[in-house]
């Protein structure tokens, strides 16, 4: 294949809601460039993207593909995103690693939910986007309500390069305004005439034109002096205007087509080729010390993995685009997350499960690669004597959990090694082993995302799993001061067991005064504090632990184990078996035995005396409470909001944006189990949410009291 110029290569990203086309666009795009011969058909289960057998039998996409095509003397590096939200993982690493996306709208849905979140990643990354209008043909196709509804979402940026003279089964011309002329479509994949544009259209179109050449010369002071001068631009200074207007994201021009009937696919191609910018016009993706790396054929080599796949009969293959300089067959580069050399041995292009292999590939070109040993996604390969790292890839928050176990308990291995395989693949699976709730936890971005992954589990791995329900990770701490004092003795002939804890804990309060005397029942403790221990625990929050001995009662070498015995009931609560968090505790006398004295005594009646003094000290259970934020249509509002309500969400304000309403909430995590499903299902797909956690706050009374009830149970039992 031949090499292609970093000014010669387009790079792209396919994005939008499910049922948009993004597959068929693709599918197109490869067609017309001869890439493939054939025009495969989503339902047919035949195109080049959609090839894996999940996709197949889902029905949509599941994962990013990676395809390139030829046109016009440019090379399109495209990267196909799924729609559905429970992939927004895949959708942000396509839109963060391309140089522009094409946002697919469906002309019978227009804005939906899906689109808005696509709308708010690109604006949030700085993303340029051409608007393409899909399904022109279908009877209930609406292309004004669905300009309208654009604009109500990204203003007055928004500008028409096309637009179609009729919607539904007579769509067959689209008015283009850049070159004024009309493009008709005669049969299914034909070539599409070039004609003047019809006299009922010419006062829209010039109407039109004069508003795009007005908006191409916002962005060039030279250009805008040449409007001004002549009152108008030529179709070269247009594109110019263009290419500036979207690098700037000063403006989002308007397509339209039929993916599915081949229709527009080639002009929107033209237009690509001709005035997408290049990757060395756009800004790159950063590093983590703030370095500027230029996409420079001539600069140091460099590439960014941004994916990572398991191919069958082919093993790992690693993704990447060429940040810097100019790779070849057989190189070697540093890994600078894993400090490892990697040689690449092949290189290749892709479309799909095809495979080109290269010599080399040049700046701001996408490749993939195979047989590295140390290589993951987000890792930076450099040439020796360069030391950028660029961030890794923004993955949002997980939204749905679940517990994970191997219905064969020798598996357990292997269940391991494959959710870290699926990980690598797909980063917004996150896998946790729980030591605190005794599971592993698998995290994902909704119910149908984690069954994708068992599918895999399933089919691919040939691991049999079961999903259970996740346990809580809550925490025990207090609410007033106690004193316990506890004696461990043992005798069992020969040298025996004994130590004498008295101790006094109170609630840990960030910038409280160590105290000097507490009153309790009536009776008044005097601490003189020796030596005061801070600990930040693993799980939140502090201890704070006291040396308050006076006069030898207990020997300054047994205070560790008595803080040993503190700390194991700590990390199984006295409640709940939940950790414990934010207590002081003062170890203020105690007795010893000159022989029996030991470690473990010391240890025993430290735990024992910690527990006692807890569940006097107005012990409480704290919940993990996330902010949660709900997008949903109008019409759903109230159905959202019951909802909520009946899981303890406290609202925190609601607002319009954009035409959908927003819902801000604080809720439990206990109360968010299966949310995403539920949230379909009370709007018909139609709303959209996100979580961050974002505190532990107390749990109500009679919960707490169950959840007393339940640990009480589950000791008896166990």
């Amino acid at each position: 294949m031949k090499i292609y110029n970093t000014n010669q290569i387009k790079n792209i990203a396919i994005i939008g809601n499910s049922g948009s086309g993004k597959t068929s666009l693709a599918e197109a795009i490869l067609f017309n460039s001869g890439v493939i011969d054939r025009l495969g058909d989503v339902n047919d289960k035949n195109t080049v993207s959609d090839y894996r057998d999940i996709e197949h039998e889902n029905g949509i996409s599941v994962t990013t593909t990676v395809l390139h095509s030829e046109w016009n003397k440019n090379k399109i590096n495209i990267i196909d995103a799924p729609g559905a939200d429970d992939f927004v993982g895949n959708i942000n690493t396509a839109i963060q690693v391309s140089d522009l996306s094409l946002l697919l709208i469906n002309a019978q849905n227009g804005v939906e939910v899906g689109t808005e979140i696509q709308l708010r990643n690109l604006e949030k990354y700085n993303k340029p986007f051409i608007v393409v209008i899909n399904q022109l043909d279908n009877d209930k196709a609406n292309f004004a309500s669905s300009i309208e509804a654009l604009k109500n979402s990204v203003g007055g940026n928004l500008i028409l390069a096309q637009y179609p003279v009729e919607t539904g089964e007579n769509f067959n011309g689209i008015i283009d305004i850049i070159t004024m002329k009309m493009i008709k479509f005669t049969d299914k994949g034909g070539k599409p005439e070039i004609v003047d544009i019809p006299d009922n259209e010419k006062d829209r179109a010039e109407e039109l034109k004069n508003e795009l050449i007005e908006k191409a010369a916002e962005g060039d002071d030279g250009l805008m002096e040449l409007f001004f001068e002549n009152e108008t631009l030529t179709e070269d200074e247009m594109r110019k205007g263009i290419t500036e207007g979207l690098i700037q994201r000063g403006m989002f021009p308007v397509f339209c087509i039929s993916a599915k009937k081949n229709y527009g696919v080639t002009r929107l191609l033209d237009f690509i080729s001709n005035v997408v910018p290049t990757p060395d016009q756009v800004p790159n993706l950063p590093t983590i010390d703030g370095s500027d790396v230029k996409i420079d054929p001539n600069g140091p080599a460099s590439i960014f993995v941004f994916k990572t796949s398991v191919e069958e009969h082919v093993g790992e293959i690693n993704y990447f685009k060429v940040m810097s300089g100019t790779i070849s067959e057989g190189m070697d580069l540093i890994n600078m997350n894993k400090q490892a050399k990697e040689r690449l041995s092949q290189l290749f292009v892709v479309a799909g499960k095809n495979r080109t292999k290269v010599e080399k590939l040049v700046a701001g070109d996408f490749g993939a690669t195979v047989k590295l040993k140390s290589t993951k996604t987000n890792h930076t390969l450099n040439a020796s004597g360069t030391n950028w790292v660029f961030k890794d890839i923004e993955i949002p928050e997980p939204k749905y959990r679940t517990a994970i176990k191997p219905i064969n308990e020798g598996d357990d291995e292997k269940l391991g090694e494959a959710l870290d395989r699926i990980h690598q693949e797909d980063l917004s699976i996150t896998v946790e082993y729980s030591k605190e709730l005794k599971q592993i936890i698998v995290s994902g971005q909704g119910e149908y995302h984690l069954n994708i992954m068992k599918w895999y589990l399933d089919n691919l791995f040939k691991i049999d799993t079961e999903f259970l329900p996740p346990k809580i990770p809550y925490r025990e701490t207090i609410t007033k001061v106690a004193q316990a004092d506890y004696r461990h003795k043992k005798q069992s002939g020969g040298a025996g067991q004994f130590g004498e804890v008295h101790m006094i804990i109170e609630p840990y309060v960030e910038g409280k005064a160590d105290p000097s005397m507490f009153k309790i029942d009536g009776k008044e403790y005097k601490l003189s504090i020796r030596d005061k221990q801070e600990y930040d625990l693993d799980w939140g929050g502090k201890l704070i632990y006291y040396n308050c001995i006076v006069g030898g009662s207990i020997d300054a070498r047994f205070l560790p184990a008595i803080l040993k015995g503190i700390m194991e009931k700590m990390e199984e609560g006295p409640l709940t078996g939940s950790y414990a968090r934010d207590i002081r505790v003062f170890i203020y006398d105690g007795k010893m035995h000159p022989v029996d004295s030991n470690e473990i005594s010391f240890k025993l009646a430290g735990r024992n005396a910690f527990s006692m003094a807890f569940k006097n000290a107005g012990p409480k259970i704290l919940e993990p409470i996330y902010d949660v934020e709900v997008f949903v249509p109008s019409d759903r509002m109230g159905d959202v909001m019951s909802d909520l309500q009946g899981r303890r969400a406290v609202v925190q304000g609601m607002s319009s944006e954009k035409g959908f309403e927003k819902i801000s909430a604080k809720v439990p995590l206990a109360e968010l189990g299966k949310y995403s499903t539920v949230l379909s299902s009370i709007t018909g797909g139609k709303a959209m949410y996100s979580m961050k956690f974002a505190e532990y706050g107390q749990v109500p009374g009679d919960l707490q009291a169950e959840l007393l009830k339940a640990y009480e149970k589950e000791q008896e039992e166990n």
